[in-house]
């Protein structure tokens, strides 16, 4: 019998190369390579090199291409529509991935109900689940229309005829990972049908403008599963992030061909499926402790929006000769860099003092512009003195202990104010920039040093 031919390909950007190689020679990354037979397409040739787009028989001007406007569909979700952009575009395709449990499945059934009611003709496919499974769990989400068609398949070649049969406007896959093109010989989940898989449904959605939504498994660094290319072929690309014992959710667009990237929309998983949270700073914010030292609210921009959250610090006697530094939802790296500023520039001996800081409510923030209120925090930790509890704390530490100035904060500034705090403490780089209206609430401030003095003061004025 003839030996099969193999290549390696790299995880992180598709490159193909004959033999094994340590580090990739495309994206510099290490032990990537991974060995998978070679695609053969006998069956319909040129596939999977084939462009989704038609192809043009000469160069025209910019002003001469037509532009054709679609009407966005809405997901009956204002949280997912604003991460979409708008809601969802005809002819694109979305990758959600997410780890097992958070509610992918869930909320794409959640959107496949508020789409039927419009009658929105719609197809699910399920590789995972049995129809009976889909059954039992749609029951819990409430009243479906007739527009909804499911069927359970992993054959794409048997989808794609499932697809230019019913003719429907959006497409569920669940899940990529499950999914086989019979010309490619590897198991299904490898990183070649992975990617011939996700070409075709590439093609099927450019040709015949439907939308396409994909479902993928994510490894355990938290990246979607199979060839990091495969999220460039994509139009958008949708994360589930939170932790699977809580009951919120956070989805995030890290990629938007129609929209801004890093939207968030917070929803809360309850027993008839996930509901969305309009407001996410109160839903963050619930239950913070009143006159507790070691706690300060900043306000980060998650994509276009403002969001107000809670950063708490615990500064205990060290038992051992090296202090321990510990973040949740906070760089770790950050963290040593904030404490060095503090112990240097702002004379606060943390030396022999272990630090740890939390982010409520389980966010992963990783903005400059929530330094001071990290040092903030730490400080009265420290100091054992309460922050005033109607206080915002913003701004970006240098290591010279200077306060650089952090964008739109007008718009966190009105965040603050409408949810009833009084006082912002930001850099003074960003005096300038504020509204007339709202300098009243404003305390500008030049360094770590300063801001730290403010404890001081408060508790002068209690």
């Amino acid at each position: 019998m003839p030996k099969k031919s193999t290549v390696f390909f790299c995880k992180e950007c598709g490159y193909e190369s004959p033999k094994w190689m340590g580090q990739c020679p495309s994206c510099k990354a290490w032990n990537t390579f991974t060995e998978e037979p070679v695609v053969k397409n006998e069956k319909k040739p040129g596939v999977a090199g084939r462009s989704p787009f038609p192809a043009e028989k000469k160069a025209v001007r910019l002003e001469d291409v037509s532009m054709e406007r679609h009407e966005r569909l809405h997901t009956g979700f204002s949280e997912l529509d604003r991460v979409l952009g708008g809601g969802i575009v005809p002819g694109s395709l979305l990758l959600v991935g997410g780890d097992p449990g958070i509610g992918k499945s869930t909320i794409l059934l959640q959107v496949c109900r508020n789409l039927s009611e419009r009658d929105v003709k719609i197809l699910y496919i399920s590789g995972e689940e049995s129809l009976q499974q889909i059954k039992m769990r749609a029951e819990r989400l409430g009243k479906f229309g007739d527009s909804l068609k499911l069927a359970a398949e992993t054959n794409l070649e048997t989808v794609e005829g499932l697809i230019g049969e019913e003719k429907p406007e959006v497409v569920i896959i669940d899940s990529i990972q499950t999914m086989f093109r019979d010309d490619v010989d590897s198991a299904p989940g490898s990183i070649s049908q992975v990617r011939e898989s996700t070409n075709t449904l590439l093609q099927i959605a450019k040709r015949d403008r439907i939308s396409i939504f994909i479902i993928g498994h994510v490894t355990k660094e938290g990246t979607v599963a199979g060839p990091r290319m495969l999220e460039h072929m994509v139009d958008t690309v949708l994360y589930f992030e939170g932790d699977r014992f809580r009951s919120y959710r956070i989805i995030r667009a890290v990629k938007n061909r129609f929209g801004a990237t890093n939207e968030v929309g917070v929803f809360e998983m309850t027993e008839q499926g996930l509901r969305e949270v309009k407001n996410p700073s109160d839903f963050l914010l619930e239950g913070r402790p009143v006159d507790a030292s070691g706690s300060a609210v900043t306000c980060v921009l998650e994509g276009t929006r403002p969001v107000l959250l809670e950063i708490q610090a615990l500064v205990a006697k060290t038992n051992f000769g090296l202090p321990r530094r510990t973040a949740v939802g906070f760089d770790q790296n950050r963290l040593n860099l904030l404490i060095a500023v503090m112990e240097r520039r702002a004379s606060v001996p943390m030396g022999e003092f272990d630090a740890y800081v939390n982010i409520t409510g389980g966010m992963k923030v990783t903005e400059p512009a929530m330094d001071l209120a990290v040092v903030m925090a730490l400080a009265s930790g420290y100091y054992d003195i309460p922050i005033d509890p109607k206080t915002i704390v913003l701004g970006e530490v240098g290591l010279t202990g200077e306060l650089r100035g952090c964008s739109n904060v007008n718009l966190r500034v009105k965040e603050a104010v409408k949810l009833g705090y009084e006082r912002i403490v930001f850099p003074k780089a960003n005096a300038r920039s504020i509204d007339r209206d709202l300098r009243k609430y404003c305390m500008p401030v030049n360094s770590i040093r300063e801001g730290i003095r403010l404890l001081s003061v408060d508790r002068e004025g209690q």
